[in-house]
């Protein structure tokens, strides 16, 4: 959903590349910018890198109980992605991004067709795309375990996405029973 964002940016750009940038989703090894490295990262791209997903702990508690009465498993998580601009100049890499910067604040809520049709999203469903404030020193470790020297990056967190398990028809109830000591009303 972000690689179609930018993208469309990218495509009115009104003159500010050489060439048709591009976003891109990325895996670690892609980092890599050694010769013969297989799909690595051309410069003109934007590249999108998930670095971590965590489990939303502000919704799940809510969703626990949705899940409760619809006995189908919804987990809310939040997707951190570092934003990398691949280009051969400072200058360029920094038009780059702020073209993706631009397209990212410019609409910060994805909702309908904006979203991912794979993901099965319910009417009025949307996800939050936030800038995420992370210090140089946390962006510099994260660029310490990539294959690749440090880039110009930012980061964002996509807030709320939800996955949901399939309906489990012939799943037996599950009942929680605690044993022990039972209240009594007789002093002590």
């Amino acid at each position: 959903m972000l690689d179609r964002r930018l993208k469309a940016a990218f495509n009115t750009d009104n003159g500010l590349f050489n060439r048709q940038p591009k976003a891109r989703l990325v895996r670690t090894e892609q980092f890599s910018r050694a010769a013969g490295t297989p799909n690595a990262i051309e410069d003109g791209t934007v590249s999108i890198f998930c670095y971590r997903v965590d489990l939303n702990h502000t919704t799940r508690p809510p969703w626990s109980a949705v899940s409760a009465v619809t006995r189908r498993l919804h987990v809310p998580v939040d997707a951190h992605f570092l934003l990398t601009a691949w280009e051969s100049d400072a200058e360029a890499e920094l038009r780059l991004l702020g073209c993706a910067l631009l397209a990212m604040e410019s609409m910060p809520t994805l909702s309908g067709p904006l979203l991912h049709p794979v993901g099965r999203w319910e009417p009025g469903e949307s996800v939050q795309l936030i800038n995420e404030d992370l210090v140089a020193e946390d962006v510099l470790r994260t660029f310490e375990t990539l294959p690749a020297d440090f880039r110009l990056s930012i980061s964002y967190v996509a807030r709320v996405v939800r996955l949901d398990a399939p309906v489990e028809r012939d799943h037996p109830d599950v009942v929680t029973a605690i044993m022990g000591i039972s209240p009594s009303t007789a002093p002590a």
